[in-house]
């Protein structure tokens, strides 16, 4: 809508440009023509006479009345008698100078500020879209704090009525929502992982990036990329996984179970685990031996 609303106003702001210039230079032209000239219907007469060649009319020149006394003297024999003189008419054309506020916009002036305005106006859109794309969301999202629910609902979905553990995921914040231990290891200390008993686990192994499915067999995720294993409350178990799985910090606002998707906690891999694993068998190892058979 924004980048509609621009190209709109672009548009409306070159027809009015146009339009200025357009009255401007009309009332130049008016200012130009002096008080009291021919009219444009005189003008267009004259511009239609072009090309037309007029005859000069004849001039009648008075002969004075001869003297009495003084008698003409005898011209000499052979010389010819001079012609008479004729009136040549010269058509002089003034030019005016004007100032360029007189003048108003030309022409070329009208349709290169038309261009530059219509480039500007591009890059501005332009600009606009890449902010659009490029500016952090504020609110909302990944990235920002992500409200995953109830405190009580997450409670009790997390573990089941038979006491199994089932990973409740939350798409917008991209992480796994699990119940914590009620003794935490030492490498967790001071750091805020846990609150209202639940955790937030990032979805991704730290290995190259996959995304770490649940294994409910074995009771841990389980990457299908390269074999990474962690236990349910991400600790590192086996393969080439360099950590335990990256977690966001969270706390508890009223009832609502707030997860910072801002503040990434890594860990480096436990000496010890702190929840037992794997509990049952592999998935990893489940679908290995069904595609051998």
């Amino acid at each position: 809508m924004i980048l509609i609303g621009a190209a709109v106003f672009a548009v409306i702001g070159a027809l009015g440009a146009f339009t200025i210039a357009f009255r401007r230079s009309q009332q130049a032209a008016a200012r130009r023509r002096p008080e009291g000239g021919p009219s444009a219907e005189t003008l267009r007469a004259d511009r239609s006479m072009a090309g037309v060649r007029v005859a000069p009319a004849p001039v009648v020149v008075s002969e004075p009345e001869p003297e009495p006394e003084a008698e003409p003297e005898p011209e000499p024999a052979g010389e010819p008698e001079p012609e008479p003189v004729g009136v040549r008419l010269v058509e002089v054309q003034r030019v005016i100078e004007v100032s360029p506020e007189e003048a108003g916009v030309t022409r070329r002036q009208f349709f290169n500020r038309a261009m530059n305005a219509g480039f500007f106006a591009f890059l501005g859109l332009m600009g606009m879209g890449s902010l659009s794309m490029f500016w952090p969301k504020i609110s909302g999202g990944f990235g920002s704090d992500v409200d995953a629910g109830s405190v009580g609902d997450l409670q009790s979905q997390t573990v089941t009525p038979d006491g199994s553990v089932a990973p409740v995921f939350v798409p917008e914040a991209r992480a796994y929502v699990v119940p914590a231990p009620d003794q935490l290891s030492d490498q967790f200390e001071g750091m805020p992982i846990a609150a209202g008993g639940l955790m937030a686990l990032f979805q991704r192994c730290v290995h190259l990036g996959c995304r770490v499915p649940w294994c409910a067999t074995s009771v841990g995720f389980e990457c299908p990329c390269h074999g990474s294993k962690y236990n349910v409350i991400g600790e590192y178990f086996d393969g080439p996984a360099p950590r335990n799985l990256d977690r966001f910090a969270v706390e508890v606002q009223g009832d609502r179970f707030i997860i910072k998707t801002g503040t990434i906690l890594e860990t480096p891999r436990a000496q010890a685990l702190s929840v037992n694993y794997p509990q049952g068998p592999s998935c990893i190892g489940a679908v290995a031996d069904a595609g051998e058979h």
